[in-house]
């Protein structure tokens, strides 16, 4: 069974900076993909970035130039750096991981707000 956990969440003014991580347990993280997803209250969940196992990233327009992913095979741990944040990125963000199947975190709170 995998098990996920966010981290690095929290309040942070526009124009700010923050970082989550999502660790992993069980022996299948390096194979697969992980992905960050953000659902804000009254809307759904919505795709925010993507790294495959080969290292192969992708965003959606939204994002794009302001959030990196990244992973980390040693450490079990996919991050997401966010800058240039809006209050519009006000969002609970969540963690998946897809091999064979998906598994989700329990979610991260970020709130850009001044």
């Amino acid at each position: 069974q995998v098990q996920l956990v966010e981290s690095g969440g929290g309040l942070v003014q526009p124009g700010g900076s923050l970082k989550l991580s999502c660790a992993a347990s069980g022996s299948i993280f390096g194979s697969a993909t992980m992905s960050w997803y953000r659902q804000a209250p009254g809307k759904q969940r919505e795709f925010v970035a993507q790294i495959t196992s080969n290292g192969y990233t992708n965003y959606p327009d939204s994002v794009k130039g302001r959030f990196t992913i990244s992973r980390d095979n040693a450490k079990n741990t996919v991050y997401l750096q966010m800058n240039s944040l809006k209050p519009e990125d006000t969002a609970v963000y969540y963690c998946r991981l897809a091999y064979i199947r998906t598994y989700w975190g329990q979610g991260t709170q970020v709130t850009v707000s001044s």
